[in-house]
């Protein structure tokens, strides 16, 4: 009984460590900026450098939306990871039912955290937003949005009905906030 408990304490650490990690890259990304690649750059075999004359609206977008795609990676970087801890418990042979069934539960959580983010960011870009990136916890969800013309009372309510018809969370649960440029 002793061994289940330290197997249960073992996955409950991996869990919150990973939890932290995507916590903390999404708080500390939005301010890190990658200055060596540059969209509409491109090296050549020999070493020469061709500069695109005129950016792509897709572009200049993806410049502007660069905050929510090191958000969108990082998520899924620490999902991967964590996923791939949770299998390893799974294979484990010397794991008991109880590891095994909190492996399996974990792992479908995580799953529906990530149809559940997909499906709100999806719905609040349909409504008009530039962008969004919603980052689910045990007892929160966080949702960054994009707006150009900022957003108002309407507007984080709009979002917080949105994420309370998608989720179980409750609108003391949600944050929202606008990203800044």
């Amino acid at each position: 009984m002793k061994q289940v408990w330290k197997k249960r304490a073992v996955v409950a650490t991996v869990l919150i460590f990973v939890c932290a990690a995507v916590y903390l890259n999404w708080r500390y990304a939005g301010g890190v900026e990658d200055t060596s690649k540059v969209l509409g750059q491109s090296t050549l075999v020999s070493g020469q450098e061709e500069q695109a004359t005129e950016k792509t609206a897709a572009e200049q977008t993806a410049d502007e939306n660069d905050y929510f795609a090191t958000a969108r990676l990082s998520r899924k970087q620490a999902r991967d990871n964590a996923i791939s801890m949770l299998k390893e418990a799974e294979v484990d042979e010397n794991a008991t039912e109880d590891v095994l069934n909190e492996a399996s539960e974990s792992l479908q959580v995580l799953a529906a955290y990530t149809v559940a983010e997909a499906q709100i960011e999806s719905l609040v870009t349909a409504k008009g937003y530039a962008d969004c990136v919603a980052f689910m916890g045990e007892d929160s969800i966080s949702v960054v949005v994009s707006d150009a013309d900022g957003l108002d009372t309407t507007d984080v309510a709009r979002i917080k009905d949105i994420v309370v018809n998608e989720t179980d969370y409750t609108p003391q649960q949600i944050k929202i906030m606008e990203a800044t440029a």
